[in-house]
């Protein structure tokens, strides 16, 4: 593992340490990669959860959730198949981030449309936020499509972690009723009504 991927995975764990933020991984092309990436790091354990190894299709509908129709009608390689990877991944470990993987990492497994380097990545957060990227790194070679999927597995969950991107745009909306502070110009009146009684 290169200095940079473990400063990556530093970085992260780091952050979700101190907003207290678990996550759990859903991996298929990678086998786990993402997860050794993690544990690697001492005091991971507080950050990470789980990993899920789900190379088969079987075991992306039995660990995972993954529904059967979307396998047929998209394929395990897909943005629909990470998605469903990314949100059961989140719902089975009851985390507050996950990021799925799934891809051609090759030299074979190549079809029509799904050439060797097609990667699929997905990230979930319990806020309800969803990312999802599409990267075809191409036929550079088996190692190396896996090691730039665990980079970008990383970068994602450190997006979701910084944010809360949506959680600001509700603070908003919550200061947003602040015409209820009109009620202090009511109760204001109520004591003038008060004072004028005397």
């Amino acid at each position: 593992m290169s200095s940079d991927i473990r400063a990556l995975a530093r970085s992260l764990l780091d952050l979700c340490r101190s907003r207290k933020l678990t996550l759990a991984t859903a991996e298929s092309c990678t086998g786990g990669l993402v997860a050794a990436t993690l544990t690697e790091v001492p005091g991971s354990s507080e950050v990470v959860d789980r990993g899920f190894v789900t190379y088969s299709n079987d075991a992306k509908r039995a660990m995972l959730g993954v529904k059967a129709s979307v396998l047929t009608n998209f394929g395990a390689v897909s943005k629909e198949t990470a998605i469903e990877m990314a949100v059961g991944a989140l719902e089975k470990a009851g985390v507050d981030l996950s990021v799925s993987i799934t891809g051609i990492a090759g030299p074979g497994g190549a079809t029509p449309g799904k050439p060797v380097g097609l990667v699929h990545f997905a990230a979930a957060a319990r806020n309800g936020r969803i990312i999802h990227r599409e990267h075809r790194f191409g036929a550079i070679g088996r190692s190396t499509v896996r090691q730039r999927s665990v980079v970008e597995a990383l970068k994602m969950l450190l997006e979701l972690a910084r944010g809360p991107k949506p959680v600001k745009r509700v603070r908003k909306a919550v200061d947003r009723p602040r015409p209820r502070v009109s009620r202090t110009p009511r109760r204001n009146a109520g004591t003038r009504r008060r004072t004028s009684r005397p």
